[in-house]
């Protein structure tokens, strides 16, 4: 049963004048933040922003790398890149949140992949392996951030690299423990007393319940909760509090 859980929200991912999420509000329920590198979202002053904000606060700061998809808010999948360019890529986007957390005194601790990137390596071998070698050439110390039952998180624990696994309060899983495809129905759920009740299951009991009736087995480091979701503090908040009541204590999985 798990007794301390990190909670990690997806952050910086304002951009110029474009503001997204309510990070000033969210940074004080978190537990962790993943950094947009400003290929889906964020640029350098929002990074650095997002930094200072969660070193005052005491949250961990981790590289939420992602496709060069700024007009798709990293959020399309993309096919037909040369695999040196999107390690490239990726290596470019950890390096530069590495670097500006270095700056700011508050070192990086883990790295997870965003959006499409991240649903495609969790069931593409090659894929993930390229994403997990693009973290490892940068920092062997860095967490890697990923789901159970994907190539991805067999992939970093071949490599050799710390994974924390990742469950999420709003996504509904399939009988292969993957998160179900946004096209089905069902996929995100709706429904907070739902979503409480899913990760209350997973966190307790260790068990993920599926669309198909199925309890497969899972040992949750972190949970993760979407920034830019409509009311996103509030059920933060509410989750924070459930969690707490039921002596699960919020700690981040990595301590800079």
């Amino acid at each position: 049963m798990t007794r301390t859980l990190d909670l990690n929200c997806d952050m910086g991912e304002s951009f110029g004048a474009y503001k997204i999420g309510d990070d000033a509000a969210m940074i004080d329920l978190v537990s962790s933040a993943n950094v947009a590198c400003g290929f889906h979202a964020g640029d350098p002053t929002v990074m650095r922003n997002t930094v200072r904000m969660a070193r005052k606060a005491g949250v961990s700061v981790g590289a939420h790398p992602s496709f060069n998809d700024l007009y798709g808010f990293g959020r399309r999948r993309i096919s037909g890149e040369h695999p040196d360019d999107l390690e490239a890529q990726l290596i470019y986007q950890i390096a530069a949140m590495q670097g500006m957390c270095a700056v700011e005194g508050h070192k990086m601790t883990h790295v997870k992949t965003h959006g499409a990137l991240g649903n495609m390596a969790a069931t593409d071998p090659d894929l993930a392996a390229l994403c997990v070698r693009a973290v490892k050439s940068v920092d062997p110390m860095l967490v890697y951030v990923s789901l159970p039952y994907s190539q991805t998180y067999a992939a970093a624990e071949k490599a050799g690299l710390q994974v924390a696994c990742e469950i999420y309060a709003d996504r509904s899983y399939t009988d292969a423990g993957e998160l179900t495809p946004r096209s089905e129905a069902g996929a995100v759920i709706h429904d907070p007393q739902q979503s409480l009740d899913q990760v209350l299951e997973m966190v307790l009991n260790g068990v993920i319940p599926t669309t198909g009736g199925q309890r497969l087995p899972v040992e949750p480091a972190t949970l993760c909760i979407h920034g830019d979701t409509p009311g996103a503090t509030d059920i933060a908040r509410n989750l924070r509090s459930a969690l707490e009541k039921n002596g699960i204590t919020i700690a981040p999985f990595a301590k800079p």
